[in-house]
């Protein structure tokens, strides 16, 4: 069993834009897509006793991730990236390092505004 932060992205493009920014070990999990509850559930089950923290596009496919997140896992905290980004691989680093430090995520200093 796993402890600590534990954020869900989309996809690898999502997880490499993450990555570098932050300045402490948080797992991150892909979900490669819109998956199923049964999915989900492979997934994060080793993940129990970690903090969750969900990172989705603000899209449609984003959205549907959220809403099954909210419904399976309700103690999840959900970070957005700005509606004029859309998309995590496309949101500049320094503002998802506002993001992630405005939820607690230790970042790397040069990536602070």
């Amino acid at each position: 069993m796993f402890e600590g932060k534990c954020l869900i992205v989309e996809g690898r493009s999502d997880k490499l834009q993450i990555e570098p920014i932050l300045s402490e070990d948080v797992t991150i999990l892909c979900t490669n897509g819109t998956i199923g509850v049964h999915q989900l559930e492979e997934l994060l089950d080793p993940y129990e006793g970690c903090e969750l923290y969900t990172f989705f596009d603000a899209d449609a496919s984003g959205d549907k991730l959220r809403a099954l997140m909210d419904r399976h896992y309700p103690e999840a905290e959900h970070l957005r990236t700005m509606p004029t980004y859309k998309e995590v691989e496309t949101t500049p680093r320094k503002v998802l390092a506002t993001i992630l430090l405005r939820a607690h995520f230790s970042i790397h200093n040069e990536y602070i505004l």
